[in-house]
């Protein structure tokens, strides 16, 4: 208890808001007033495990030290996850999304499949993503796979690359998934190495436009919530963008498309809520493309 209150001497309503305004400024992650007890809880359980002697002193070393800043994002960003944690959307993948690409991709040479994880954290949502596709996926060596997982935190980032989990993140794996695609260590569980070769891990904050090319599918769990209205617009922008024409996007299940004016197609399959980008635009750009030649 005593702990508790130093901390709260420590860090003033002031300086719980210059925090709040750094992170926006440097990370465009906004922490509102729906998460304010959140926020003031977690930095201060954060001033209270570092010693930090004031709130002046955290200031300073959120301001002087990248590692410094990194570590307090990272507390303040970090979710409890694990192996097909929604288990509608992998059926989703599995029973909707797969056997459209397989139709619309089948004569095409090579076969690419590109499938984009943002938001990845410690890795288990791209590495679920693959399982899928390897049950799932008629003739998967045939087709050319990539699985990009991105994510802000290069903790989180290096722990997914590791691929090495506890056994209670594999409790929604079957048994003959957890024999095929890990390999049972000390340590806990390995994902093993075909698995791991899918998924191209990058360190991105998706406030910042960057060029990734275009994808069939995008996960984005749990994710937009933490940017303001306007950055969370313009990111879906540059999802809906991103997306083949037909491609499917895919949001946590407390989170809606009902304020974007994107016209994605949304598609409910039991409890699970997919949007879809319109595959009529493909035959409209090819259309185009044939009248001007």
């Amino acid at each position: 208890m005593k702990q508790h209150s130093d901390a709260e001497a420590r860090l003033t309503d002031g300086q719980l808001d210059e925090i709040r305004m750094l992170i926006e400024q440097r990370s465009a992650i906004l922490f509102d007033s729906s998460r304010e007890r959140f926020f003031s809880t977690r930095l201060r359980e954060y001033v209270a495990e570092t010693g930090a002697r004031s709130g002046a002193d955290l200031l300073r070393g959120l301001r002087g030290s990248n590692g410094e800043y990194e570590s307090l994002l990272e507390r303040l960003l970090t979710q409890e996850t694990s192996f097909f944690r929604y288990p509608g959307v992998y059926e989703a993948l599995e029973k909707r999304i797969l056997p459209e690409i397989q139709e619309r991709k089948f004569w095409h040479d090579p076969r690419t499949l590109r499938i984009w994880s943002a938001g990845c954290s410690t890795g288990e949502e791209p590495y679920s993503i693959a399982i899928t596709l390897c049950d799932s996926l008629k003739f998967a060596e045939a087709w050319d796979i990539e699985i990009l997982a991105t994510d802000i935190s290069r903790r989180a980032l290096r722990h997914a690359e590791r691929g090495l989990y506890p056994r209670r993140s594999l409790e929604d794996v079957s048994l003959r998934q957890a024999e095929t695609y890990f390999s049972p260590t000390k340590h806990g569980f390995q994902v093993r190495s075909r698995i791991r070769r899918m998924v191209s891990f990058a360190q991105m904050n998706l406030a910042e436009s960057v060029y990734v090319g275009k994808f069939d599918c995008i996960f984005c769990m749990n994710v937009l919530m933490y940017f303001s209205t306007e950055r969370r617009l313009a990111i879906l922008r540059r999802f809906f963008d991103a997306l083949e024409p037909g491609g499917y996007f895919l949001l946590g299940h407390a989170e809606t498309l009902s304020d974007a004016p994107m016209k994605f197609e949304p598609v409910v399959l039991a409890d699970c809520r997919l949007y879809r980008k319109p595959a009529r635009e493909s035959r409209r750009i090819a259309a185009v493309a044939e009248a001007q030649s």
